[in-house]
């Protein structure tokens, strides 16, 4: 696998600890949005794409993430409990959508990305940088893929 291209698109806001969101491509044929890089207490730290979990309400079976207290469809009370606990004993509220499968990936991808976040960083520094665009996500289905769905 080769990373082939990041992108990196700056965060203004430099109280927070989100600094920069990235795309990376791998062997110029696939795609991963989303991934963020954040200030951790030993430096920068790549965090991969992920979607909040959810639960359904036993009452009306509604969609509701796992901090509501309430059902966002009936109104009726939910459990807090309702999260499950990662090996730290915190309470699951995220799932990847692509990750890497082992520590030598992670630290490929890591390495990779903050690299390109720091060059971005001393390029923002220039006068007259215009921060990277991203290319939207193309909403229409190819002819040739259609006819599969």
């Amino acid at each position: 696998m080769e990373i082939t291209e990041v992108r990196v698109k700056l965060i203004a806001n430099k109280d927070e600890r989100l600094k920069a969101f990235c795309s990376m491509t791998i062997d110029n044929a696939y795609v991963i949005r989303d991934i963020k890089v954040i200030m951790g207490t030993n430096g920068y730290f790549v965090a991969m794409p992920s979607r909040k979990m959810s639960d359904h309400c036993p009452k009306c079976g509604g969609k509701n993430h796992l901090r509501a207290r309430f059902c966002n469809n009936c109104g009726a009370s939910l459990g807090e409990e309702r999260a499950k606990k990662d090996m730290k004993g915190r309470m699951k509220l995220h799932a990847d959508i692509a990750h890497p499968i082992n520590a030598h990936c992670r630290q490929m991808i890591q390495d990779r990305i903050v690299k390109a976040f720091e060059e971005e960083l001393e390029k923002s520094k220039e006068p007259g940088y215009t921060p990277v665009e991203f290319d939207e996500p193309d909403d229409e289905v190819p002819d040739d893929v259609a006819g599969h769905l």
